[in-house]
């Protein structure tokens, strides 16, 4: 018998599974499902743990007017809540639960699961991200979430969100942007790959209001972000041990050469190399080696 943990064997199962099982209503002898039924909408509640934050006025006044004339066409994915007996925690549909609010309806539709915090966290995430209705520090701090009350890897988020363990570590690293920085993405103002460009950023709000105010490109911004002096003092000064055994040995071998530090920074495609010099005299050194 297997004392494998039954959430770690449901990580591997992919993206497309855990929304189909969200979505649809299970046979009557599944115990975790009840199938599709009305629920009175005062009963309902939003699960204050839900990764999403915001919901745009707009969006919630087309869905509105919507169910008003076709009614709601998903049900709402709930579970029984721990704090008010009779009454339903939120797991996903809650930008609908909030539509049906303002068109007026007395009942929406619903699906139960009875599920414990981890399931319900997992799910509302993949929900949104699966709709794409998460920003990206929404989805960020739902993916933390997930690694601190719950312990997961990024690996495991790779496997059940159904993104790239890249975009996992991509989409955390949001997560150290100033508050500034922070607000223009949630505002749609910057994107993702903007904010990227700006985490090693000595100055990211300052860098920020200059992408936004000149419209820059993301090539834009990660070229002017890795100029000398845009660099934050604590990633120049990052260890070189973060690095792979064989470009420390070919810094070594061109500090060697050069009499110079050396630094080389890979990236997806190519990369840089560093040549530090300390005094006008180096510069004139490199020059003449560079020239042979």
């Amino acid at each position: 018998m297997s004392n494998e943990d039954p959430g770690r064997r449901r990580l591997g199962r992919g993206l497309a599974a855990l929304i189909g099982e969200i979505d649809r209503p299970a046979a009557a002898s599944t115990p975790a499902v009840r199938a599709e039924a009305q629920a009175p909408i005062e009963l309902i509640r939003p699960n204050p743990r839900n990764p999403r934050r915001s919901f745009a006025e707009a969006e919630l006044t087309d869905l509105a007017q919507s169910i008003r004339e076709h009614g709601i066409v998903q049900p709402v994915v709930v579970r029984p809540s721990t704090a008010s007996a009779g009454h339903y925690e939120i797991i996903a549909g809650e930008r609908r639960w909030r539509a049906a609010q303002r068109a007026g309806l007395a009942e929406v539709p619903i699906i139960l699961r009875d599920v414990n915090d981890r399931t319900a966290l997992e799910l509302a995430i993949i929900e949104n991200v699966q709709r794409t209705d998460l920003n990206p520090l929404e989805e960020a701090a739902g993916y933390q979430q997930l690694i601190d009350e719950h312990s997961y890897t990024q690996a495991d988020l790779a496997q059940v969100i159904g993104k790239s363990r890249s975009h996992v570590a991509n989409t955390l690293r949001l997560l150290r942007l100033p508050d500034e920085v922070k607000t223009l993405v949630v505002d749609g103002v910057l994107s993702a790959g903007h904010a990227r460009t700006l985490i090693t950023a000595a100055d990211p709000g300052a860098l920020a209001q200059r992408i936004v105010d000149e419209g820059l490109s993301v090539r834009q911004a990660e070229q002017l972000a890795s100029q000398p002096g845009v660099v934050s003092e604590e990633v120049a000064a990052r260890p070189s041990a973060e690095k792979d055994a064989d470009t420390l040995a070919l810094e070594k071998l061109l500090s060697d050469s050069v009499g110079m530090k050396v630094a080389i920074a890979h990236r997806r495609r190519g990369g840089e190399i560093r040549i530090v010099y300390r005094s006008l005299e180096q510069l004139d050194e490199l020059c003449r080696r560079i020239k042979g």
